[in-house]
Order: C-alpha cells, then structure tokens, then sequence
C-alpha cells in the first residue's frame, strides 16, 4: 500500500475511531461490489477496507504511524486482521443495526410485557341493542399474581443476572469466512433472552407473574348498535407477562330475532295480519312498539303502542311507513317502522259464511269474475298499432 492509509478515508491523522468508522461507512456504500460491480471500483473497495482493518485497531495504527508493518510482516489477507470484519461491513450498510454490528446487540428482552387484547360475544335483545343498556359480564381473563405482584418470583427472592450471557440477554457466535469474521447474535438459551433468571419461580403463577381469574365488569351497551358491533373497552383484557399492562377488552355484539320486528340498518320492519272483512271496511289497530320489550313504570311517558288506521280496500302487500319509530342511530337521528299489511283469506266457511259470501258477489256482480292476464310484452305488431294510434 503505497498510498496514505488516512488519504484513503480522507480523515486527518489525528481523527478519533469514531471519524474513522464513519468515514468508511461512507466510502463501502459507494464502493462496495454488491452496489458498483466495475473491476477498478472493486480494487478500490479493497484498498479502503485494508485501510480501515489498520487504522480501526490501536495496535496496528500506532504501528502504521511509526512506519512499521501494521501485520507484523505476515501475509494476512484481506479481512484477516483481528481489528476487522465482515460486521463491519454490514455495520456500513445498516448503520449498526446488523446482528453483531459494532457490537451491538438488540439487548435483554423485557419480561414486563403488554397483555393481549381478548374478543368476547354478548347476546342481548333488540330493545337493549335499540335502546341501550348497561349488563353484567363475567370474564375468565389474566390478572397479576398478588403473590409475588408480578416479578414472578417466590417472596423473598428476587431475580438475579444471568452468568451466560451476564445479563445481555443474547450470546455471540463468531464465524471465519473469506470476508473475515462473521459474528452473530442468538438469545441466550439459559435466560430465554430475558438476561435475568429466577432462581425460585412463585409457586402460585410459576414465574410468570400472572393468574387466571373470573371477574365481573359492568358493560355499557351504547343505543343503536347493531349485529357484529364491537364495543371497546380500555385495558379490561389481559394482564401481560411479568405484571405488565392489560391489553384492551372487545365485547362483540350478537342480537337475538325478535318475535314481532326484522330490523333492517336503522329501520324496523312488521306485519299485520288482517281477514278480508277488515281490509276491506277499515279498521283501527293497537300496534306495539319496540319500547314496549323495555322495562317502565308504570308513570313512565314512553310510548308504548301505536294507533294504526288501516283504510278500507286496503290491499294484501301493501305499507305504512311510520317515521321515527325505528332504531335510534348511533350518531344521532331515528329510523323508520315500516308496517306490511297482509290480507288473510278465508279458506274454510260454514253454510251460513259462504251464503253471504255469495250474496255479496251477486250484489257486485262477481257471481262468474274472469280474471284478466296482462302481459309487459307487446307483439311487434301491437307496439306499431299502438304507435299509429298515439299519432
């Protein structure tokens, strides 16, 4: 190497190891093969690693300043020094984030950990779903082991460090290739990665801080949810490992039919029965609404019932629309109660029933009724008559 190895990083002679790493960080991200595969340009890669392997090891710097041979006048190859290796390359690229790089490991693993989240179904009525309620519900979850409040371990001793790994959590694995050194990080297989051990694990939760519990929370369904809502509650799931905090508590919500109503988004649907007679003469109906599923006073001034005029000649199938007497919405507003009126016909009359029936026919003329077929379709020649007609 006839060339100054501090010329070749472009640092001064006096630069501290820091400038010196950073200064090759930044010339193997333009040099390096993987990224310029140009021959000059690897030769140079080379040269700058050499320079590096040197000038990043004391020993060999204070023997390049004295103008010695820096390997002692051996013929170590390239990445055989013991001041480099192929961490340190990778340490270029990934800032040290590498396995290994620059000695710097991920560290112990916290045994104080976040609890999961937990999912729960609630079965509960239309009205309460409708309306809102607030239940009981009994959950089996994770709490903090009030034996040894959480640290896992047995009253009176505590967790020490652990000698494998004194305490890093992760042990090292070194590798020679050509490159040089290859090290790598594993957790520590004596401590699980956590860098303490428990000499004596709590009987009551076996060291992990944590018990299994029945609890009974006290649920506010909020009014309008539907089928498949979930509702959020904040750190009520389980507590995490080592004591730590609870995760959060979804109770999902599952609407059970309802005998009168079908509720469709916001809306409710119903339907009236009604014989012929009444259909066709009209008549006034007591309807129940939803409110009467919730539990009054009987001072209470909710409305309980409808008055629901059914006009006469009203026909099978059709509707009444009653505004906002639907499900009330989540962000505010009401839905509609929607009322199918179906026409029952009679399918078994007795001698006197039938004669009516009959007399009411003759008087309407409806002793012998043909029934008309009316078709959307139109034969070619029938859409031409019908447009030389309009004109």
């Amino acid at each position: 190497m006839s060339q100054d190895l501090y010329e070749l990083l472009g640092v001064s002679r006096d630069a501290d190891a820091a400038a010196i790493k950073k200064a090759y960080r930044g010339l193997a991200r333009q040099l390096h093969p993987d990224v310029n595969p140009d021959p000059a340009t690897q030769e140079k890669f080379k040269e700058v690693s050499r320079a590096y392997e040197v000038l990043s090891d004391p020993q060999k710097r204070a023997a390049y300043d004295r103008g010695g041979d820096p390997f002692g006048g051996g013929q170590a190859g390239f990445g055989q020094g013991q001041g480099f290796s192929f961490t340190d390359i990778m340490d270029a690229f990934f800032g040290g984030g590498a396995p290994g790089g620059g000695g710097q490991g991920r560290g112990p693993r916290q045994r104080v950990r976040r609890g999961q989240d937990a999912l729960i179904r609630l079965d509960v009525e239309l009205a309460e779903a409708a309306f809102g309620t607030t239940t009981e519900l009994k959950v089996d979850t994770a709490v903090v082991c009030t034996a040894c409040h959480g640290d896992g371990a047995a009253p009176g001793s505590k967790p020490i460090t652990c000698e494998t790994c004194r305490g890093a959590g992760e042990v090292a694995q070194v590798q020679r290739s050509f490159l040089g050194e290859i090290r790598t990080l594993r957790a520590c297989a004596a401590c699980r990665g956590f860098g303490q051990i428990i000499p004596e694990p709590c009987r009551e939760c076996s060291g992990d801080g944590r018990v299994r519990s029945r609890r009974t929370l006290n649920v506010k369904i909020p009014a309008g949810v539907d089928h498949g809502t979930r509702v959020q509650l904040t750190e009520q799931g389980e507590v995490g490992p080592g004591g730590g905090p609870p995760g959060d508590l979804y109770v999902e919500i599952h609407v059970e039919p309802h005998p009168t109503f079908t509720r469709h988004g916001n809306d409710l649907h119903s339907t009236v029965t009604l014989p012929m007679t009444a259909a066709a003469l009209g008549t006034t109906l007591t309807l129940p609404l939803l409110e009467a599923d919730l539990e009054t006073g009987e001072d209470s001034e909710v409305r309980t019932d409808y008055d629901l005029e059914i006009a006469p000649g009203t026909q099978s199938g059709s509707q009444q629309v009653l505004r906002g007497f639907g499900v009330p919405g989540l962000r505010g507003g009401r839905g509609d109660l929607i009322v199918t009126v179906v026409v029952d016909t009679p399918t078994r009359l007795d001698e006197r029933q039938e004669e009516l029936l009959r007399e009411l026919a003759a008087i309407r003329g409806e002793e012998s009724p043909t029934g008309q077929v009316q078709s959307s379709q139109k034969s070619v020649f029938g859409r031409l008559r019908d447009a030389f007609q309009q004109h």
